[in-house]
């Protein structure tokens, strides 16, 4: 079964930064990945009508994302 869960921001009345250094969709088509020159990987939902919503945020690298790769089954 497959369970949806939202996405929840913590972060003050700003955003962090997110200077895209990197892009890439999934094979299915629903998700964009970025990295960012800030050192996060974001999620985002692109939905049938090409609409783009955040999905999740990731910290914890310490230099700039500038590549991005799919990992094989």
């Amino acid at each position: 079964m497959k369970v949806s869960v939202q996405a929840v921001a913590v972060w003050g009345k700003m955003a962090p930064s997110h200077s895209i250094t990197a892009i890439m969709v999934t094979d299915d088509q629903q998700t964009i990945v970025t990295g960012s020159q800030e050192g996060q990987i974001c999620l985002w939902d692109l939905s049938s009508e090409l609409k783009i919503s955040s999905k999740e945020i990731l910290f914890g690298h310490t230099a700039s994302v500038s590549c991005l790769a799919k990992a094989r089954e």
